[in-house]
């Protein structure tokens, strides 16, 4: 009897204890929800009055429609001309919007430079819903930052952090004028979900794209050059792009780290070009065929594929082939980290690149120019016969065809689905220059060296380096039944 009364009392009490922990915990959720939910209050309060909606007009002109393609066709305008003069034009105004936010009292507003490119006029609006016509200070196109005036004073200007300091998982908060239909900025809540994202280019023209942030604050149009801030309220980043299916929010959104642009802030208010450094080489990251091919133990370092002629590159005597390893003391494991380091090197510093050619380590030394602005597009890639590629000679007819700069080599012209060259990923229009490290010419040289080709082949194109395996030809079933 007193054995089961006790046994009662302790269980008693337990189912007491036990009772009250989720009350406890429960509570202590709210008291958290509510301060964290306090910190975020403050930070909208401190940032709001700094992000500002920026609209746009472009204005476009084109002559009037309604004749179909004979007013593209030269004879018939000039026929025109001479009969009624000019054709009429008429005048598309395009309109855009965006977000930017304010880094200086005087009225200096930072966003993207895709925001104003092209504008015949900009407008900005405070949040207290005052608006100012604002003139382009200064932009990058490459890094897609600028800098706007307005001519106001003693503003509401936000503190810039330090976007190398940033971590993964940190609170990340968006601010800005999404879709244009606020009153006043929003923000949206989430987290830094990765770093050092980088955005594909699709010509050698593309804004830079790398070195991103990427949040999952949802980051919607109109979002672009708002800022990207910390739970302090400290600019991490420039809101600048969205991954998405719809063009909508869809969980992965991008911001130009703040660093980038503190680099280039004080040119861009000056009204300065900003120069970027510039070697003057086709590079591209090693993948384990690559490696093999090069005698190399792991994928680290930047291969050579092409330099450029009359540039600093070519200067210090680079070689294709050459696979760098460090440049101005500094490790470099891939290309994004190259081009990092390259477009931030002073224009004319003479810098040491460590390479490793021919197996062996040694330096060269490169005096660093100013990346042109325009750069050639050189000419994709082809196949032949020979492991699925078809090649041609260059002639003045297929240059033209390809948009081919390259005077020696063969280029390709078909490349047979799911052979050993377009598993390799070559495609029409590049041009061959290599086989295994043997310079080709012509068709000529091109048949000569692929006759005696065996194993796995290492070809250098006018896009860089590819590995075209053997092709494993199937067994007979004799062949089968004999074995």
């Amino acid at each position: 009897m007193f054995r089961f009364w006790k046994s009662a009392l302790v269980m008693g009490i337990l189912v007491a204890v036990i009772g009250q922990i989720p009350i406890v915990q429960a509570q202590d959720g709210v008291n958290y929800a509510k301060q964290l939910e306090s910190v975020f209050i403050q930070v909208a309060d401190k940032i709001g009055p700094a992000v500002v909606s920026i609209s746009t007009v472009h204005t476009q002109k084109f002559s009037r429609r309604g004749m179909g393609r004979l007013e593209d066709d030269d004879m018939f305008r000039q026929f025109f001309k001479d009969f009624f003069g000019d054709m009429p034009e008429q005048e598309f105004q395009q309109r855009g919007l965006g977000s930017g936010f304010i880094i200086d009292a005087d009225g200096y507003v930072l966003t993207n430079q895709h925001v104003v490119e092209g504008a015949d006029k900009i407008e900005v609006t405070l949040s207290d819903g005052r608006k100012f016509p604002a003139k382009v200070k200064g932009q990058d196109v490459r890094a897609d930052l600028a800098v706007l005036k307005i001519n106001a004073k003693d503003l509401h200007a936000l503190e810039l952090g330090d976007s190398d300091a940033v971590k993964i998982g940190q609170f990340s908060i968006a601010a800005g004028n999404p879709f244009g239909i606020a009153a006043k900025p929003t923000i949206t809540i989430g987290v830094v979900s990765a770093l050092n994202r980088q955005l594909p280019k699709r010509s050698m023209r593309d804004r830079d794209y790398s070195d991103l942030i990427q949040t999952d604050a949802a980051i919607n149009p109109g979002n672009s050059g708002g800022p990207l801030v910390d739970i302090d309220g400290k600019v991490m980043g420039i809101n600048v792009a969205i991954l998405s299916t719809t063009g909508g929010y869809q969980g992965i959104g991008f911001a130009i780290p703040i660093n980038t642009a503190k680099r280039v802030l004080s040119d861009l208010i000056q009204g300065k070009k900003i120069l970027y450094g510039w070697l003057g080489v086709n590079v591209q990251d090693l993948d384990e065929d690559l490696a093999k091919q090069f005698g190399l133990s792991e994928t680290k370092g930047v291969l050579v594929a092409r330099v450029q002629p009359e540039t600093p590159a070519e200067k210090a005597k680079m070689k294709s082939g050459d696979i760098i390893k460090t440049f101005d003391g500094k490790k470099v494991d891939n290309v994004r980290e190259l081009l990092k380091l390259v477009g931030r090197a002073p224009i004319g510093k003479k810098v040491k690149v460590g390479i490793l050619r021919d197996k062996k380590d040694m330096a060269v030394e490169v005096e660093i120019a100013a990346r042109p602005e325009e750069m050639k597009e050189f000419a994709e890639t082809a196949l032949g016969n020979w492991r699925g590629i078809e090649v041609q000679e260059i002639t003045s007819d297929i240059a033209r065809k390809y948009r081919i700069a390259e005077k020696a080599g063969v280029v390709v012209v078909n490349v047979e689905p799911g052979s050993p060259a377009d598993i390799g990923g070559l495609t029409r229009g590049d041009v061959i220059t290599g086989i295994n490290k043997k310079p080709v010419k012509n068709v000529s040289e091109y048949n000569n060296i692929t006759k005696s080709v065996k194993g796995d082949a290492l070809i250098l194109t006018s896009r860089g380096y590819a590995v075209i395996k053997e092709e494993v030809k199937e067994e007979k079933e004799s062949d089968k039944e004999e074995n």
